[in-house]
């Protein structure tokens, strides 16, 4: 049975991590548009200091794109609060980020990475929205949907 890691790898791709890695301060950062639950989307900049641990998350909330199906992840279009919390950032690389799950309440949603255990297989999931969940090895180079 595996078990919780103390930090795992977020690496950027062309699917649904199109924002992760090191900001100008240092900061490790990942970027999403498709956070979601009951009918609100929201666009959120989850933030960790340069040792990987937790530092803070910056929440938009955005209307969620219509159309598209309950428990599935979509683009939300917010151009706009992606390209503000991308130049929060200053410059910033887009690289694999080794960080700590952590999970935090805004406005009584959680956002975070959390872990949970199902089958005796551990992994650690998005929220809101429950869209990609890492397991072992922890490397981040393979996610599932």
């Amino acid at each position: 049975m595996n078990q919780a890691p103390e930090r795992f790898t977020i690496v950027p791709d062309d699917y649904h991590v199109p924002y992760a890695g090191t900001a100008e301060d240092g900061r490790k950062f990942f970027l999403s548009e498709e956070l979601f639950d009951l009918g609100s989307g929201y666009v959120g900049l989850f933030l960790w200091k340069a040792d990987g641990t937790f530092d803070e998350v910056r929440v938009d909330k955005v209307r969620r794109s219509e159309g598209v199906p309950p428990g599935q992840a979509a683009s939300a279009g917010a151009d706009d609060p992606v390209a503000s919390r991308l130049a929060e950032l200053g410059k910033y690389v887009l690289e694999p980020i080794e960080v700590e799950p952590f999970s935090v309440e805004v406005d009584g949603v959680t956002f975070g990475w959390v872990g949970s255990q199902f089958d005796g297989i551990y992994s650690i999931n998005i929220e809101p929205g429950d869209f990609i969940a890492y397991y072992e090895p922890w490397d981040g180079l393979e996610y599932d949907t």
